[in-house]
């Protein structure tokens, strides 16, 4: 998932060594109103979303930000990163292994039909089946009946769905997994867990481009008109009047603002054209303080910010000391401080320190030793050029070119930044496999669990179907990811999963570069912005002025 957009590097830094650069490209031209005209909307800065707004088909924070506000989870979570029921009234399990989930009544879809039982069977079974190559597809592989739907690439699916899941009744979902998962309930407020209507899909049982574009939802906002992907500028929404939970008490009308610059956004969120910014870059922070006063929020996250390494696809980045010569190779501290004016922290682990299993210092390669790191290069034989592909549609371009010069100055290589135009292509470059440098990478968490950090990232199932995208496997992390699972409560699984992530930091399957801090601003026209533990807008709590 996309986490926050980076940064703009201070000059004068001889370390490195970088002349600083306008950023090209500007926002994208929106309007100031909602579709239909009237009421001015609350705008929020926004990238363009990889994929048409499926569920089940949106692995990136983009797309996820906008269907959170289409849709209501079935858990959410409080200031303690508990799971506290949302559209569920109860999750209940005796053995871990059986669910029962009963959902909460009042809920109806945003063309008027109750939300019922089968809405998330008919999801989930979708999202599952691997003849619809659902992005978000690994997260059912716990479900009882996720193989059936998976026989394997070239294999027919003679499944209906998946065993696992059950409607008893309009009200009643019971999931059966194929063994004891203590953070079952954990998992449910991730946006692959959504329900879909039966509006949703078409007469060959597919979800169609229709849904994709004006997804109806049963949250907050509705739909006021289709997004088209790649023309339009803006997302459009209003206040579904029968949504039974807490709404705006001043306003109706949100408008997702996309751009292809942050440095931009900053300039319409201070002239008031902008209401929300979510990701300020070190260049905004360095006086959005000043600026914004009040109205600038620096405040914990639970996201990591990687190099990523395509491990399947690039044989000279296979050996463990190359990766870690150039881990060790990386100034984290002078990036966090200089680049980022402080506002990151130098990741020394796998797992963020915001969530339950952290340790510090736990990857010993993280450590700055550019001697070391050059003897550990040459001594392993590393490629003598290397790129590191970026975003440029989030102001990531000075680090990964800090990084670039650490690289060169210290492992005496030629190693270059290379920008693609939106996250949503680099995503793309590596899902089609076809990018083989190293990659800029952010992790900001679907749900708060040290579990989360691995096996959506890293585990051999999520290559195909999850977010793996340097196609790391190692049976041994799979299997300790396995008995954290089934392990009889949540503190003893976390022992296992903290073995995992030991395998992580010695094998560096990505190159952990520094720790997250959400840093947002807003409007003079709002008040009362809420980010939550997902980086995403609690919207019911936003006041206009």
């Amino acid at each position: 998932m996309r986490v926050t957009k980076g940064a703009q590097i201070v000059a004068g830094t001889a370390l490195l060594a970088l002349a600083v650069a306008a950023c090209g490209g500007g926002a994208s031209e929106t309007g100031g109103t909602a579709a239909g005209g009237g009421e001015t909307p609350v705008r929020m800065e926004l990238g363009e979303p990889q994929e048409l707004l499926v569920p089940s088909n949106t692995t990136e924070s983009e797309g996820s930000e906008t269907l959170a506000a289409l849709f209501e989870p079935l858990v959410n979570y409080d200031e303690n990163k508990n799971a506290v029921e949302a559209a569920a009234e109860s999750i209940t399990s005796e053995d871990q292994k059986v669910w029962t989930i009963k959902i909460k009544p009042g809920y109806t879809w945003h063309n008027g039909e109750p939300l019922i039982a089968q809405n998330y069977v008919d999801a989930w079974n979708y999202a599952a089946n691997q003849e619809n190559a659902q992005s978000a597809g690994y997260f059912f592989g716990r479900v009882d009946g996720f193989a059936d739907l998976n026989p394997g690439e070239g294999k027919p699916v003679t499944a209906k769905g998946m065993k696992g899941l059950e409607a008893v009744d309009d009200t009643t979902l019971k999931v059966t997994l194929t063994a004891p998962f203590s953070q079952f309930k954990v998992m449910l407020g991730y946006t692959a867990f959504y329900p879909l209507p039966k509006a949703a899909f078409g007469a060959d049982g597919k979800v169609t481009n229709e849904y994709g574009e004006k997804p109806i939802g049963q949250g907050l906002f509705k739909m006021d008109k289709p997004f088209k992907k790649g023309t339009d500028q803006t997302i459009d929404m209003s206040v579904y009047d029968k949504y039974p939970g807490a709404k705006p008490k001043n306003w109706t009308k949100l408008q997702f603002k996309l751009y292809t610059n942050s440095d931009t956004a900053f300039n319409d969120l201070q002239a008031d054209n902008l209401d929300i910014h979510d990701s300020l870059g070190p260049a905004a922070i360095s006086t959005a303080k000043a600026t914004l006063g009040e109205r600038y929020q620096d405040q914990p996250d639970a996201g990591v910010g990687y190099i990523g390494v395509p491990l399947k696809y690039n044989d000279e980045l296979n050996k463990v000391d190359i990766r870690k010569a150039i881990s060790m190779a990386i100034d984290r501290k002078t990036i966090a401080e200089t680049v980022f004016s402080g506002t990151r922290s130098p990741a020394d682990d796998f797992i963020n320190p915001a969530i339950a299993g952290y340790r510090q210092g736990a990857c010993k390669a993280c450590t700055y030793n550019p001697a070391e790191a050059k003897k550990l290069y040459e001594s392993a034989g590393g490629p003598k050029k290397l790129e590191i592909g970026y975003n440029a549609d989030g102001p990531h371009k000075e680090w990964i070119e800090a990084i670039a010069n650490n690289l060169k100055a210290n492992l005496g290589i030629d190693a270059t930044a290379k920008p693609f135009e939106k996250f949503a292509s680099i995503l793309d470059e590596l899902d089609s496999k076809k990018y083989k440098g190293l990659f800029r990478m952010g992790w900001a968490i679907d749900y708060p669990s040290a579990e989360n950090y691995l096996s959506p990232i890293f585990s051999t199932g999520a290559i195909a179907t999850g977010s793996n995208y340097g196609g790391y496997s190692n049976k041994a992390f799979d299997d300790l990811i396995a008995k954290g699972d089934q392990a009889a409560s949540v503190e003893e699984g976390l022992k296992f999963y903290q073995q995992a992530d030991d395998i992580l930091n010695e094998e560096l399957p990505y190159i952990p570069v520094y720790f997250y801090r959400n840093n947002s601003g807003y409007s003079s026209k709002v008040k009362n912005v809420k980010i939550n533990l997902l980086n995403q807008v609690e919207w019911a709590d936003v006041e206009k002025v």
